[in-house]
């Protein structure tokens, strides 16, 4: 069979922080296959990069006062750490901020363009008059139109699910500023996926095999015509004005692509980069960038979540074919990893699991390489973190069974040479190799496994009942060499079999049996009698559960979480962990006072504040300014009475003084439902009271 030749990439990380557990999985998840593909003699590419471009990193570097190029920088420095500590082995590391993605997706622009595929026209849009930007749609946050909740995103709502457009929202604002964002016009440049040619290629690219069965289902939904004949997939806004940290658009000064064009095409330049540093050279391959990724033959694969199907299953495909590109073979889609049976995870809850922290503490990256493994098919399904699954299975299967084997049998194979003998079982080599490899073929990792323990059992019976201790008791030296013998020769199968999964134990293994490194074919030939294993030295220890205890721990700075009698584990009321407690001297501090709202008006200014005065009882009025706008009409407030906290300092603001803090409920994550709530005595209470 000839060599194959393959691209493989995964999704590029956004380089606005570390890596989560979600990325390692599917790095882990796409390594394996690239080791088995490279067992089976193919030739493979493997490369990632960083998504350093759009105007979250902008922002975020603002923050952190540093230029986008320097913080995209230190994130990146960042990544080695974790692609090591997992053995996940990258051909090519890169980033979007480069002149290889820069070249590649302007010229993809203008071949877009010259196919008649890219559009401009003038649109509204939402302006920050205080950070004097176009806002980005996340950046812009308002009432839901529909079922309107409170501090919902420009574009979609977070709890009824309507899709709508920023300017469809109630009393929008600017996430940055605060400041009630302002209409006006801009020219924008779109990909026309509307159009005829695009709707026939993707109907036709979709359904060819290139998306598993389940992904197919949901896109279609784009591609379907609804009653009014029309498909959900319209033009697609493939630019952004200045400030914008990306790629210029050629020939449209101050016109950026939008970071979703210019991101896959980062596979290519990191692809590229790989390339033009002599890196496929030194791997064997003797073509240049251009002639590899133009040659008919060459396979290129994405593994990526659930979340961003849209992207590489629609626009990416007629990105390449329309620009006269190679498009993908497949895209392999991957759930979501949960813990404990479908709850996400979340730190302060303690159920998080932090990658760096799971290395820090000394577990063996491995031990998570099989049990992702154990769990992962080629179908678009979540991935649950049990850990006292995890440490059963890596304690049973991987310890118990297939490391058991060699540890046992060696003991009785005198000198450690190897003699022949009649296998102990009824099992066929040369038939679970071909099995695995083709459940490593088509991703059902899970499956491969079950298949290498059912094996791995049965040479553990077989053992047992051979009893080879009974054999050298009696005298029968030989018979006991025979079934130790055999017993290594299928660990050195099975080895085989868990080579993509686990390269470092299998290493090791490989050491211990002096042989070569497995591949498909070698590991099929079993090792000629006479031959010399080494001495052996325990391969792989036991989960132990404070490690496990340890993992899960909340972070030093947050309180461990109460039980909730409901479910028995954590939870954070109104989205956050109680406070650590104080001492009754501590609460006296604060003097809390019953309000009377006298006068209520907006902040010239700032859609965000409300200036409110105040009757606290003592005489005077006083001057607060409160955050609340976004929840309330200053006529609603009116006469109503509040709480507040009298004894604060006051504090000068840019509007004037503010006498004191209004207290109002809200929830911590501002993409809840919930809104602000200014609290409300009960009638009876008066101006001047103290809560106690």
């Amino acid at each position: 069979m000839p060599q194959r030749k393959l691209f493989v990439t995964t999704a590029l990380p956004y380089a606005n922080g570390k890596f989560h557990i979600g990325h390692i999985m599917e790095y882990i998840q796409a390594d394996i296959w690239v080791r088995h593909q490279r067992m089976a003699g193919n030739m493979v590419h493997f490369v990632g990069a960083d998504d350093a471009h759009g105007a979250p990193i902008m922002i975020a570097a603002e923050k952190a006062g540093k230029t986008p190029e320097q913080f995209v920088a230190e994130i990146a420095a960042g990544r080695k750490e974790y692609l090591d500590g997992f053995h996940i082995r990258f051909d090519n590391w890169h980033s979007t901020h480069s002149p290889e993605n820069t070249q590649l997706a302007q010229q993809i622009y203008r071949d877009l363009k010259a196919n008649g595929l890219i559009a401009s026209k003038t649109i509204e849009q939402f302006f920050d008059p205080e950070k004097q930007m176009f806002l980005p749609d996340r950046f812009i946050k308002g009432e839901c139109p529909n079922c309107h909740a409170k501090d919902q995103y420009g574009d979609n709502c977070e709890v009824c699910s309507k899709v709508y457009s920023p300017t469809d929202l109630i009393n929008p604002y600017s996430a940055l500023s605060g400041a009630k964002p302002v209409l006006r016009t801009s020219e924008h440049f779109f990909f026309k996926l509307s159009d005829p040619r695009s709707m026939e290629f993707l109907k036709k690219w979709t359904a060819s095999g290139t998306v598993q069965p389940e992904v197919l289902n949901k896109i279609s939904e784009w591609l379907v015509p609804g009653e009014d004949g029309q498909t959900a997939l319209g033009d697609w806004d493939i630019s952004r004005d200045a400030p914008y940290f990306g790629i210029e658009i050629p020939d449209a000064p101050g016109k950026y692509f939008y970071v979703w064009l210019d991101a896959p095409v980062g596979y290519l330049a990191s692809l590229k980069n790989y390339f033009d540093k002599g890196g496929a050279k030194a791997a064997g391959e003797t073509r240049s960038y251009e002639e590899f990724i133009a040659d008919p033959a060459t396979e290129q694969y994405h593994f990526i979540g659930k979340d961003i199907i849209t992207f590489h299953t629609l626009f990416w495909p007629a990105m390449l074919y329309f620009s006269g590109r190679k498009t993908p073979n497949a895209i392999f889609v991957h759930g979501f990893l949960t813990v404990n049976n479908g709850e996400k995870m979340s730190k302060s809850r303690g159920t998080g699991l932090d990658p760096l922290k799971y290395l820090s503490l000394g577990m063996n990256p491995e031990w998570l390489r099989y049990y992702l493994a154990a769990k992962l098919n080629g179908r678009n399904e979540d991935v649950d973190f049990n850990p006292e699954d995890f440490m059963a299975r890596v304690n049973s299967d991987l310890v118990g069974k297939y490391v058991n084997i060699a540890s046992r049998a060696v003991k009785f194979v005198p000198g450690g040479k190897l003699v022949a003998g009649q296998p102990l079982a009824a099992v066929d080599p040369q038939a679970l190799l071909r099995t695995v490899q083709g459940l490593y073929e088509s991703r059902d990792y899970a499956k491969a496994l079950r298949e290498v323990m059912a094996v791995a059992d049965q040479v553990n019976t077989a053992f047992d009942a051979a009893a080879p201790w009974k054999l050298a008791k009696e005298g029968k030296g030989d018979e006991a060499a025979a079934v130790g013998s055999w017993c290594l020769q299928m660990f050195r199968v099975l080895t085989a079999c868990l080579r993509p999964i686990l390269p470092a134990l299998a290493a090791q293994a490989e050491a211990f049996l002096q042989c070569e490194p497995l591949d498909w074919t070698n590991a099929a030939q079993p090792l000629p009698a006479g031959h010399q294993v080494g001495d052996y030295k325990h391969l792989m220890q036991r989960v132990d559960a404070k490690q496990l205890d340890a993992l899960f721990e909340p972070p030093a700075d947050q309180p461990s979480p109460q039980p909730s009698p409901a479910s028995g584990r954590g939870s954070e009321p109104g989205g956050e962990s109680i406070a650590p407690s104080i001492t009754i001297d501590d609460f006296t501090k604060i003097d809390l006072r019953i309000a009377k709202i006298v006068e209520c008006k907006p902040v010239e200014g700032s859609t965000k504040l409300l200036q409110l005065t105040l009757d606290v009882g003592e005489g005077r009025m006083r001057n607060v300014f409160s955050g609340i706008a976004s929840a309330y009409k200053p006529e609603d407030l009116v006469g109503k009475l509040t709480v507040m906290v009298a004894n604060l300092a006051p504090r000068k603001m840019k509007f004037g003084v503010s006498e004191g803090m209004v207290l109002a409920a809200s929830h911590a994550d501002e993409k809840q439902k919930a809104g602000i709530y200014v609290l409300n005595p009960w009638p009876g209470a008066e101006p001047g009271m103290r809560v106690r």
